[in-house]
């Protein structure tokens, strides 16, 4: 037996109505037909895959647990998470970094506390403003000829 895919992450939201404008005004989630539970769920969609919040109003986001959703403008999540001071500096030391590869990272937090890594095949057509904020991960962590050889999306990356 072997897992052959995600099916889904799960959040929680201290008010689920403020998390699911969160996901779809930055990321375009689409709210999809969810069962009741014994609490306030609403399953959204992000392509073939699904993003459940919960609310717990009481919940504590841990401090670098974190799923990623991958996006096809990155500049425009960017100008979004600025606009809304949803940038994440504290987690993995800034907010967004290129990878080996020239993957894009973006570490944001949602109005709950969790942290979502945002993700992009490439940054190298990446607008000024992105550009200007950018670190390069080898630059700030030392990496070996197998850390260089690291890429972000298996079987190639997607278009974006």
């Amino acid at each position: 037996m072997a897992a052959i895919d995600v099916n889904h992450v799960s959040v929680s939201a201290r008010d689920l109505e403020e998390s699911l404008r969160f996901y779809e005004e930055m990321f375009g989630v689409e709210r999809i037909p969810t069962p009741r539970f014994a609490i306030p769920v609403q399953w959204t969609r992000i392509g073939s895959r699904q993003l459940h919040l919960f609310e717990a109003p009481q919940s504590t986001a841990p401090f670098a647990h974190h799923f990623a959703i991958t996006v096809d403008d990155f500049d425009c999540v960017f100008a979004k998470a600025r606009a809304r001071g949803a940038f994440d500096t504290e987690a993995f030391g800034h907010h967004i970094y290129e990878l080996p590869g020239g993957e894009g990272q973006m570490y944001l937090r949602d109005p709950a506390g969790n942290l979502v890594e945002v993700n992009c095949s490439s940054v190298a057509g990446a607008g000024p403003l992105v550009k200007a904020e950018i670190r390069r991960l080898a630059d700030d962590r030392p990496q070996s000829e197998e850390n260089l050889r690291a890429r972000l999306f298996l079987g190639g990356a997607p278009e974006n």
